[in-house]
């Protein structure tokens, strides 16, 4: 492998770990910030014991999110230093948004609720765990006004070889932003909705701390149905700005190769990305072409098309990304996505007639089925990300112009090996803490509270 090549793989390995207590952190701050203004509510101390609960599972989640973000912002300028000097003057503004007005603001905020009990007024903490939710998806908001200028760049100018800013509004009201943000935003509440829903389902199972654990149940299946429907509204809504902003990117997740219309929806292919054509494929005719336009009728790019406009436009080079991992992504995220809707509806129909604690199946199934956002959000990362090469930033910057110049493949073999190690220890270490905190469960003996 090249330094290229490596440097691509551990900036991925890092993104997606990150990633995996981020989607947690946006959505189970939202919960945790619901349960305990229903405390405060209704008064109810088992809203409180579902507060602190849920809330150690979020600190553990918090404090590993902060971990691999810091660490993954080291590689802009190791092995990304060239990305660094052409974005700097855009990508730091937004980063440096996120710090100032979004992470002190939850970090401060985490502090006062975790120390707060029974020291500020009930309606004070409660305000404390709010401002936290709203810190911490400000945050995610900075994050991707930053990614949505690498994917679809505006309010910018090219000035001795670099993208300076020239319009701050245009960037906070970007496209592609107001597209994405609303389907992270679902996805994070998705993922933390299951979480409580297969936990809860596993002491359900087990017969244990019955009461507590049927009301999480039911905020979170509650949560886990209403928010999987909601991003795969806004993951359709996305899809089809995609279509006109990328129209690369859709075309690799169809393995489109010729322009047609009507476009035929891909359910599986056998991809020869060679010799650009696919020998198999199970096909419904029409479909795509009305997923864009919500209509049978419409014409969609294939990949060569694409391909030779680019060329045009930007000189010769290969823009066609890696079809067979956006194709594949796109369709496990979209299957996972599925499975997510009917199992959290099963789950909420079975608890609604009251026949959910003698199903055993069922709530094996909905324990089971908490991997299962984790899933989806890192393979609609990967269709995101690969599905923009060879773009780093789109149609400014391609991803062999912002490598480090000097970098040697022993280099990025040494640093992929330690930070393969140093996450393996964290993923332990979030293991350990998160197993001992669920078998725990509500019980009077706390490690934070």
């Amino acid at each position: 492998m090249s330094a290229l090549t490596l440097s691509q793989w551990q900036f991925a390995v890092a993104t997606t770990y990150h990633f995996l207590f981020v989607a947690v952190t946006l959505g189970l701050s939202i919960l945790v910030a619901y349960m305990e203004l229903l405390y405060i509510r209704t008064e109810d101390e088992l809203y409180k014991k579902m507060t602190q609960f849920w809330g150690k599972l979020f600190l553990v989640n918090f404090a590993m999110g902060v971990v691999t973000g810091i660490a993954q912002e080291f590689h802009f300028g190791m092995n990304w230093s060239e990305y660094s000097r052409f974005m700097g003057d855009i990508f730091g503004a937004p980063l440096a948004l996120e710090a100032l007005s979004a992470f002190f603001l939850e970090s401060v905020f985490l502090g006062i609720w975790i120390f707060g009990w029974d020291r500020l007024s009930k309606k004070l903490h409660a305000a404390a765990i709010v401002l936290v939710a709203f810190a911490a998806n400000l945050s995610a908001f900075w994050i991707l006004t930053a990614n949505s200028f690498m994917q679809a760049p505006v309010g910018y100018v090219l000035r001795n070889g670099r993208a300076e800013m020239t319009d701050f509004r245009a960037m906070v009201t970007n496209d592609y932003l107001v597209h994405q943000y609303p389907h992270v935003l679902t996805a994070g509440l998705v993922t933390a909705a299951f979480l409580v829903t297969a936990i809860s389902a596993y002491h359900l199972l087990q017969k244990s701390h019955l009461d507590f654990f049927r009301r999480s149940f039911r905020i979170g299946v509650s949560c886990a149905l209403f928010f999987a429907i909601l991003s795969t509204l806004t993951g359709h809504f996305q899809a089809q700005y995609i279509a006109k902003a990328q129209p690369m990117k859709l075309a690799a997740a169809e393995a489109l190769w010729e322009s047609a219309n009507p476009a035929y929806f891909t359910v599986i292919a056998a991809i020869d990305e060679s010799n650009q054509k696919n020998t198999f494929e199970v096909v419904i005719p029409g479909a795509l072409s009305f997923l864009v336009y919500n209509s049978f009728q419409g014409q969609i790019s294939g990949m060569k098309e694409i391909q030779k406009k680019y060329e045009k436009e930007h000189g010769p080079a290969n823009y066609i990304p890696p079809v067979k991992p956006v194709f594949w992504s796109f369709r496990v995220m979209v299957v996972a996505g599925g499975w997510l809707i009917i199992i959290s509806l099963l789950g909420l129909y079975l608890n609604y007639k009251g026949k959910l604690e003698s199903n055993n199946l069922a709530l094996t199934a909905l324990m089971w089925t908490g991997p299962v956002p984790f899933i989806a959000n890192s393979t609609g990362w990967f269709m995101t990300e690969i599905g923009r090469q060879p773009w780093i930033v789109f149609g400014l910057q391609r991803v062999e112009q912002g490598v480090s110049p000097n970098l040697t493949v022993n280099d990025v073999w040494i640093t992929l090996i330690i930070f393969t190690i140093v996450y393996a220890f964290l993923a332990g270490a979030a293991i350990y803490l998160w197993r001992l905190i669920i078998m725990q469960g509500p019980c009077s003996f706390s490690y934070f509270f």
